[in-house]
């Protein structure tokens, strides 16, 4: 008997996807209309850790940021395209993690394209410091992308390389 398609992996990942995508919007939703933050600018949280508002016309860490306005188009359409390919692996892997990260990266860069669509910029908004040392300010897509590739690999290099284990 097969297993209900949400226990399966895809299943799983259009979940994670769905989950990231979700809390992604939802946060920077809140930050724009809720918390007001583009008028605030900074909001102290802890001694560590601010909302401070950045609107990211670039794309990780400030790269290719010389582009104008067609990265916005650009950035968009580069998005959408590794979402969807994102998606043809999610289904093509027996593994409920892989599927899971993969869909969590796909709900991350899905939710970027988004804000750059509607924007014209990717609202950023966590921003860690301390001791004087200061973090890019990010935002929920951007650290479900980061995890999971981050588990993606680890995954990876305790299988030797070899074929992901379920």
């Amino acid at each position: 008997m097969r297993r209900p398609f949400m226990l399966r992996p895809f299943g799983l990942g259009l979940l994670a996807l769905a989950l990231v995508l979700s809390a992604d919007q939802l946060s920077k939703y809140w930050i724009l209309y809720g918390l007001d933050l583009p008028d605030k600018g900074s909001v102290r949280l802890l001694p560590f850790l601010n909302f401070t508002m950045v609107w990211n016309h670039a794309v990780t860490f400030g790269m290719f940021g010389g582009l104008g306005g067609a990265g916005r188009v650009v950035f968009s359409v580069i998005s959408l395209v590794v979402a969807a390919a994102l998606l043809v692996w999610m289904f093509r892997t027996p593994s409920r993690l892989t599927a899971i990260c993969v869909g969590a990266v796909a709900g991350g860069a899905v939710g970027n394209a988004i804000d750059r669509v509607r924007y014209g910029a990717v609202v950023d908004f966590v921003h860690a410091h301390a001791f004087g040392w200061s973090w890019y300010v990010f935002n929920v897509a951007d650290s479900a992308i980061v995890c999971s590739v981050c588990v993606l690999l680890l995954q990876n290099s305790l299988s030797g390389g070899s074929k992901a284990s379920q």
